[in-house]
């Protein structure tokens, strides 16, 4: 299926590594010319290495920002003046119990997961609106729904994120701009890899802690496994393109069925 992104230009955020790569990867074999960030100029290059590796010929550069920083997210700007489409990918999180999360904690994530796609999406989206095509998406979680009692923080920003598409949606009406969430379950990402070693027992395997986390944790999952970060790309692609232009103001879940809920 051509998905018709030839010649788009796409921003990725947070696209060195995990979800981010992967959908820059995706865009990148389908034709747009892809923007990537990143903390560092190292992890920038290893990336673009990767996608020219697998598609030779792409457009991919780099840009060096921490989304916790907003004059560093002005400069993006900066360097970036517009785009086609944008992936609000960027994001971090940390089990950590509820007494223990900071008002610091809460302030980071909330800068890093919510105002990075709202810094971003202030300049972009005025423009995608006067040229009539475009597309955002931010990257929520099926934590946006359901909040995970080891990571509130994370929860509560993910659900912010829907609250802040969907609104940006209701600005669209009679355009050819969309704005939608996507929300992965469980992925095996680096972070994941992470995450798990830190629930994981002492004495207890990585396969063994991911068996008990579905069992425990997300005991709804259809999958029973974590989704690979090439199955959200294709997604992410898809609604990144023309195809999708019927789809606006959705929140598409890529969640393996862990959200039990029909609507």
């Amino acid at each position: 299926m051509d998905l018709q992104l030839k010649h788009k230009t796409a921003l990725v955020t947070g696209s060195t590594a995990g979800i981010g790569l992967a959908i820059a990867r995706r865009l990148a074999a389908e034709g747009a010319e892809v923007i990537l960030t990143g903390r560092t100029e190292a992890r920038l290059a290893e990336a673009r290495a990767t996608i020219l590796a697998e598609t030779p010929g792409a457009v991919v550069r780099g840009v060096a920002v921490d989304f916790g920083r907003a004059e560093q997210v002005t400069a993006l700007l900066q360097a970036v003046p517009t785009v086609d489409i944008l992936v609000n990918n960027v994001g971090i999180f940390e089990p950590k119990p509820f007494a223990d999360i900071t008002d610091a904690d809460w302030l980071h994530f909330f800068e890093v997961n919510v105002l990075s796609g709202v810094r971003l999406s202030r300049q972009y989206f005025p423009l995608m609106l006067a040229r009539n095509w475009g597309r955002i998406l931010f990257i929520s979680s099926e934590s946006g729904l359901q909040i995970p009692q080891e990571m509130i923080h994370y929860g509560t920003t993910k659900t912010a994120q829907l609250g802040v598409a969907r609104g940006l949606a209701e600005l669209t009406k009679g355009t050819g701009v969309t704005v939608n969430s996507v929300l992965p379950g469980p992925t095996a990402s680096e972070g994941v890899d992470e995450f798990i070693r830190k629930l994981a027992t002492e004495g207890k395997t990585k396969e063994e802690a991911e068996h008990d986390f579905f069992q425990h944790d997300r005991p709804s999952s259809l999958l029973q496994r974590f989704i690979t970060t090439d199955e959200i790309a294709s997604m992410v692609a898809y609604l990144s393109s023309p195809l999708a232009a019927a789809t606006n103001g959705a929140s598409v879940r890529v969640d393996g069925g862990v959200i039990r809920s029909i609507g």
